[in-house]
């Protein structure tokens, strides 16, 4: 069997599901969608999801409430494992009128990538690597692998509404992430923990 690690850019994932529309499918289970990315001669190692913690604004304030009751939710998947960044405060000022606002910007998402995907790659630990993000920083961690070690591959999933020529360009090879995979692998709407306590999908996810 065809050894496979997927590597999921959290939040590349999710932006590419809210430009579709597709709230009701926030409640995903990545490990699950992973599995169903493969082909029959490929076989599972691990699932490695990459985001950052967000914070609760004033016009939507349990965002980070949702997002908690999410990470919560992966962490009841034992093959899933999830790798942190963090968001900055950005000060925007309007060239116009000179109003400033604060933006957040997610930071070391793309390092956290790279820094698993050379790990694994040098530890021989996967045959392909499944990339799923539409980020063109990820282009050099791509071409290294390639070069350093020519008989593994990286093949590239776009999430919804994402694309990246750079990627395409560099990749073994590319596939698009449809909405039929993504609605069946979907959490049930109950997630128990080990420690009995049940997580719910938030009401605004369905």
């Amino acid at each position: 069997m065809e050894r496979v690690i997927v590597y999921i850019d959290g939040f590349n994932l999710y932006f590419g599901m809210k430009e579709k529309g597709w709230r009701r499918y926030y409640w995903l289970n990545v490990h699950l969608l992973a599995k169903k990315l493969l082909k029959p001669y490929q076989e599972l190692i691990a699932t490695k999801y990459f985001t950052s913690r967000v914070s609760s604004m004033p016009n939507d304030p349990q965002k980070a409430k949702r997002q908690g009751e999410y990470l919560e939710a992966l962490g009841t998947v034992p093959e899933c494992s999830i790798f942190y960044g963090h968001y900055l405060g950005k000060e925007i000022r309007c060239n116009r009128c000179g109003h400033l606002w604060t933006t957040h910007e997610e930071k070391m998402t793309d390092v956290n990538i790279s820094v698993e995907l050379m790990t694994d790659v040098y530890q021989d630990k996967f045959d392909t690597a499944f990339l799923i993000s539409g980020d063109s920083d990820l282009v050099g961690p791509i071409k290294t692998v390639r070069r350093l070690f020519p008989l593994k591959k990286v093949v590239v999933g776009f999430p919804p509404r994402r694309h990246s020529v750079q990627l395409k360009k560099v990749a073994d090879a590319i596939f698009v992430i449809g909405r039929k995979k993504i609605s069946e692998s979907m959490f049930p709407d109950q997630v128990r923990k080990t420690d009995g306590y049940i997580l719910r999908r938030p009401d605004r996810w369905k």
